[in-house]
């Protein structure tokens, strides 16, 4: 076993213990940050199969972006984990149904397919002055042509989940005060200050023995 076949057993270990967190563990931020390493764990296996644009590309644009906007909607939410468990039995033979099905169609495409003699390489591509073109160019030729409509499509599903992840933390509170801006631009001075009449201050009436009437002193 080689160098570059033990690294690509111990980030799919941890890559696989990862996912799993994911789905078991009982805090939310705690599943969150798992999954952010299943990210890099599967970074770490595109950059083992040269894909290097791709394992960047996955590190920036979904562990430095989603995942923190993620991170940040849950950990604002006020998520009632004990409601979320009330139903998982009821839910859990179909559940596993599906995980059942899904086990077996990933087995059924790792037997039966990738049996390479070879370390599969990208067909060179050499323009007119005969240097070879770089992957990120050919994958960015191919994405914004042949998948310029799954590319949007995509986009318009990241808007709508960023809008959707606004709106669910931006809720009305109860135990907040909330001042109308509008309200604030139409104000006047007069609507600010009030000047209230009132009477005189006057001396305190004193007896004989120098100390002030009650009537002074309710006064």
């Amino acid at each position: 076993m080689d160098v570059k076949t033990g690294l690509f057993y111990v980030f799919s270990a941890v890559l696989l213990f990862a996912a799993f967190r994911v789905i078991t563990a009982r805090n939310p931020v705690h599943a969150v940050l798992f999954l952010v390493l299943a990210f890099f764990e599967a970074a770490m296996i595109w950059m083992l199969l040269k894909a290097e644009f791709l394992s960047i590309t996955l590190v920036l644009v979904y562990v430095g972006a989603v995942m923190v906007l993620f991170l940040f909607v849950v950990m604002m939410m006020d998520i009632n984990v004990d409601s979320i468990r009330q139903g998982f039995w009821k839910h859990f033979p179909l559940a596993a149904v599906i995980g059942v099905l899904i086990a077996l169609e990933m087995a059924a495409v790792l037997m039966g397919g990738f049996r390479l003699t070879e370390e599969p390489r990208a067909a060179a591509v050499l323009d007119q002055a005969g240097r070879e073109f770089s992957n990120s160019r050919e994958l960015g030729k191919v994405l914004f042509t042949q998948y310029i409509y799954p590319l949007e499509i995509a986009a318009a599903i990241l808007l709508v989940a960023m809008i959707a992840a606004i709106a669910l933390t931006l809720r009305q509170r109860k135990d907040s005060k909330y001042v109308s801006p509008s309200d604030q631009v139409r104000v006047k001075a007069k609507d600010r200050m009030v000047v209230v009449k009132m009477e005189a201050t006057q001396a305190a009436a004193v007896n004989e023995a120098g100390a002030a009437t009650p009537e002074e002193n309710k006064k």
